[in-house]
């Protein structure tokens, strides 16, 4: 099996417009961030997107090889590069515009055998390429451990329902998914249950963990067994909360790695991790967020920031 990590879903552009007609651009996208997030913890990252061989996909290429992040063969293969537009008013509020697709491009050729498959967000409800999704993470794990977070984008899935019915398909196949509080209760409206109700039946579907992060306020894992764990977040001057929850994605997945938990081999061992192991990763994805929403953008930390940063 390669040491490496596969992550499979949308990379796009970020555009803000502003009252006064100014128009900056950057890369954005959940799964996007997440590969960046691990590159700069110092993973092997590889990401399987749609991204077209234009100015905007010469810009996303550019930022995440930046940091490391390879794009599996095929990425490029779509006509153009997806554009998400912010438009500000005076008062700074925004009204959003997509010129957005997803798919997988039948030539794409991730390397084989990652150690861990990770999707999230658009990819995994959009047409036509969130059927291939599941195709694909349905097929990693008989080799890897399957990472998911929801990260719900209402303007894009549509009703509560209609997302819901596609995200339990993935979440059945995942070893553990990562989901806010803010998705988890847009979610509940489409059952007769709260966000917890919804976390506590994702639990018994499947995953060994799900991890529901509560933004400043902490987070708290969900076991399989029954077991809750929870932590706290460190206090820190926001900044913005933009990627926060990627990067604290990030960290989870490298949290388990280094605790030797990734890979099909050790999904009994991921099933029976222990309350202090749990704690230990989930501070530490803290504490990547917290330095995430302390810097502008999706800014996720490097190895050595954590080893530096207070």
């Amino acid at each position: 099996m390669s040491d490496h990590a596969l992550v499979i879903g949308e990379a796009l552009i970020d555009a803000v417009r502003r009252a006064d007609g100014s128009l900056t651009e950057h890369p954005g996208g959940s799964p996007a961030n997440v590969a960046l997030g691990l590159s700069r913890l110092g993973r092997d990252a590889e990401l399987l997107t749609w991204i077209g061989d234009d100015a905007h996909g010469e810009a996303v290429l550019a930022h995440l090889s930046g940091s490391g992040v390879r794009l599996a063969a095929g990425s490029d293969a779509a006509p153009a590069t997806s554009v998400a537009t912010a438009t500000l008013d005076a008062t700074g509020a925004a009204t959003y515009e997509f010129d957005l697709t997803w798919d997988i491009a039948e030539s794409a050729t991730p390397r084989p055998t990652p150690v861990v498959v990770h999707t999230g967000s658009i990819a995994a409800v959009l047409d036509p390429g969130a059927d291939a999704v599941l195709a694909l993470v349905h097929s990693a794990r008989d080799h890897a451990t399957v990472t998911y977070d929801p990260n719900a984008r209402p303007t894009l899935m549509g009703d509560p329902a209609t997302a819901l019915a596609r995200i339990d398909k993935v979440v059945a196949a995942s070893d553990v998914v990562k989901v806010s509080d803010e998705d988890l209760e847009w979610l509940a409206k489409a059952t007769d249950g709260d966000g917890e109700d919804l976390a506590k039946r994702w639990t018994a579907a499947g995953p060994a963990l799900v991890v529901v992060t509560r933004g400043g306020e902490g987070a708290t894992a969900m076991l399989h067994d029954g077991r809750e764990v929870g932590i706290v977040a460190p206090k820190v001057s926001v900044v913005d909360t933009v990627g926060a929850g990627d990067s604290f994605m990030s960290g989870l997945i490298d949290g388990l790695w280094s605790a030797g938990l990734l890979g099909a081999a050790q999904r009994d061992a991921l099933r029976a991790i222990d309350d202090a192991t749990l704690s230990g990763i989930l501070t530490r994805c803290a504490r990547i967020g917290a330095i995430t929403v302390s810097r502008a953008g999706a800014n996720p930390p490097t190895a050595a920031d954590l080893d530096t940063l207070p």
